[in-house]
């Protein structure tokens, strides 16, 4: 049986109530002023819960994301919850899936030829909880589920030709799907888990479960990277360059030219949209306060941010739905919060933005 969620949690309100003020950001020229007017704990079942992402698909939202009774690191007891709602009040579970010996994470939704996936990247575990020293990406394999309309689901199933490859968001242009896709160059041995010789390929797929290589865009240090397509075909892209400032990419089809410029700060778990006419970015930032989740607007290749959420510790990996030319919804995670017992709790946020003109 499905459960409903009921959201806007007296904690989150009180929270919102006394730091409304702070979330809402002036700024001047073309940039414009967004309040955050509302925060609210959507999920949380004592589990480690995290890596989010938001799509609309067929006059419902869809939020998904990882979920291990274990934690963070790479455990076989890790899922992906899907949920869904038809007014983002309410939220009840559509699906769930995991892969046996396997460490789901990082679920990103594609609507792709009329349907909606949800890809997974999962780290090889075995019947236990791995070990760092073992993190092996050469065994690293993505997987999918997928449906038509929402209700009977498909999957898991394997990606031809992502064995190898860790992969990440999805986007799709002119009949064909995307994927950021990191691996070791040349597939070495050694060292284990990643490091700076992993590179960075866009991954290109006719049907969204069978992929091809179309291009190498980081040689070193590849990571996270989000892609946004523009009507005329140029990609811009924003790439985690591990604990480092990110970089902000560009190419054109057929995407084997690719130019980088380094932004001004770190930014964890990137994604990069459009809010009307307006460019996104979003994703966790470091600093004095510690990790937060930030958004930004991308202006003449500057970030300039407009919002700090409520956030703290393991936090970041948003997703994101227009819902008007002047209100949006972002998706998150974060363990900034804890229990009745006092324990820290990693749950689920979903935060309601405001452009004011």
């Amino acid at each position: 049986m499905n459960r409903v969620l009921r959201i806007g949690l007296p904690l989150i309100a009180a929270f919102c109530a006394r730091d409304g003020a702070a979330a809402d950001v002036a700024t001047t020229g073309d940039l414009a002023r967004v309040t955050v007017f509302s925060v609210r704990r959507i999920f949380h079942n004592g589990e480690h819960n995290a890596f989010t992402d938001l799509v609309r698909f067929k006059g419902k939202l869809y939020l998904t994301f990882r979920s291990c009774p274990d934690g963070h690191m790479v455990n076989p007891t890790a899922s992906i919850i899907v949920l869904t709602s038809d007014d983002g009040k309410e939220w009840r579970q559509a699906h769930r899936f995991s892969v046996a010996l396997r460490d789901t994470r990082d679920p990103h939704f594609l609507v792709f030829n009329d349907r909606l996936f949800v890809f997974t990247g999962t780290w090889y575990s075995g019947a236990t909880t791995l070990a760092r020293e073992d993190y092996d990406l050469n065994k690293h394999l993505g997987y999918a589920v997928w449906t038509d309309d929402g209700t009977a689901w498909h999957g898991p199933t394997m990606l031809e030709g992502t064995f190898g490859h860790y992969i990440w968001r999805a986007a799709a242009f002119g009949g064909k799907a995307y994927l950021c896709g990191r691996r070791k160059a040349g597939f070495e041995i050694a060292p284990r888990g990643e490091g700076k010789q992993v590179e960075s390929l866009m991954l290109e797929s006719d049907d969204g479960l069978i992929w091809r290589k179309r291009a190498v865009f980081q040689e070193t240090a590849g990571d996270e990277t989000a892609f946004l397509f523009e009507p005329d075909g140029s990609v811009l892209a924003v790439g985690r360059r591990g604990s480092g400032p990110a970089q902000l990419l560009r190419s054109r089809p057929p995407y084997v030219e690719w130019d980088r410029k380094d932004l001004d700060r770190y930014v964890g778990g990137p994604l990069v949209t459009k809010w009307g006419d307006r460019y996104v970015v979003g994703g966790r930032k470091s600093g004095k306060g510690g990790p937060k989740t930030s958004l930004c607007w991308l202006v003449n290749d500057q970030l300039q941010e407009f919002a700090e959420l409520p956030s703290g510790g393991d936090n970041s990996y948003p997703g994101f739905v227009e819902l008007s030319r002047d209100r949006a919804l972002i998706s998150y995670y974060s363990s900034h919060e804890r229990d009745e017992s006092g324990k820290t709790i990693t749950a689920i946020y979903l935060a309601e933005l405001e452009i004011a003109e």
